[in-house]
């Protein structure tokens, strides 16, 4: 599975994905976030912005010139809180008086070992943490949001980052990071929790939706295969990282170095991360087990 090249729209231009639906690029382009964010609007009167994106007064700009006679934002939804994703939510905010819904705040959602990692002193990295994010509304799974002409569902799918949401309108879900087409979703401890990751996945793929629409890149438009290279992938990174640890213990560092033999030397440290995070989930399922206190620098061994 790789980026799609063709995908390439142009920030800050309004894209019909269908009537009634259209997507605005941000101006954020980077190796974590492909060409940039993409904000989303929905309905023809009554507007939701889904994920408004990061800091940008150009992106607020385009958002709020996307709105045409007779139309107004009355909701602002972010499916989580990376900076990529929510900063732009006040700022709009205070621009429509809409109000901001999510699952929680930066917080929110976190698993109780995930907990016990940021209290450790872990911090989060890879996209950043928009810390300060607090929702007006908050989103419980299974909450329906209604504007004029549209219907969305909330969906709590924690395992990219703890508060993340997917939203389904009818038979399209608005999947976040969770599910991209055009790479894996980082999961980066504490922030990102393995064990959630592939329960989320595993609840997606007990659904039907007829297409993803993600925070980055193209429209996923076979949502059950991308889900199913999904978990292989990280069922085959498990399958790696297991069998150098039955020659001897090693560091999630030691073993992205072994593991991630073709990443280039600036995304190791994400790589890392990813390996952490599966690292902490075979500790939840007894398999393997850190010497000493579960940590970053912990060398873990098989049982």
């Amino acid at each position: 599975m790789q980026a799609d090249p063709g995908f390439d729209p142009t920030a800050g231009v309004p894209e019909e994905i269908r009537p009634g639906l259209r997507r605005i690029l941000a101006p954020n382009p980077s190796p974590m976030t492909f060409r940039g964010t993409n904000t989303y609007v929905v309905g023809q009167t009554e507007l939701a912005v889904i994920d408004p994106g990061p800091d940008s007064a150009a992106h607020l700009e385009a958002i709020l010139a996307a709105c045409g006679p007779g139309q107004r934002i009355t909701h602002i939804l972010v499916t989580h809180a990376h900076v990529d994703h929510s900063p732009l939510a006040r700022a709009l905010s205070q621009a429509t008086g809409a109000p901001v819904l999510a699952y929680g705040d930066a917080r929110a959602g976190r698993s109780a070992v995930m907990q016990d990692l940021a209290t450790a002193g872990l911090a989060g990295g890879g996209e950043g943490v928009d810390a300060g994010f607090v929702p007006d509304v908050r989103l419980d799974d299974g909450a329906t949001v209604t504007g004029s002409d549209w219907q969305l569902q909330a969906i709590w799918t924690p395992g990219h980052f703890g508060n993340h949401l997917c939203l389904a309108l009818g038979d399209l879900l608005f999947t976040g990071d969770l599910v991209m087409g055009w790479a894996s979703s980082l999961v980066s401890p504490p922030d990102g929790d393995l064990t959630d990751f592939m329960a989320s996945c595993r609840r997606l793929r007990a659904r039907r939706d007829r297409m993803y629409l993600p925070g980055h890149g193209a429209p996923v438009t076979d949502p059950a295969a991308r889900i199913d290279w999904l978990i292989a992938h990280r069922e085959a990174r498990e399958a790696a990282i297991l069998a150098v640890l039955r020659e001897s213990p090693a560091t999630a560092e030691t073993l992205a170095r072994r593991i991630y033999t073709d990443t280039p030397a600036p995304l190791l440290p994400a790589a890392t991360r990813n390996v952490f995070a599966h690292l902490v989930d075979l500790t939840g399922k007894n398999i393997i087990a850190p010497e000493g206190p579960l940590a970053w620098s912990a060398p873990f061994h098989l049982l």
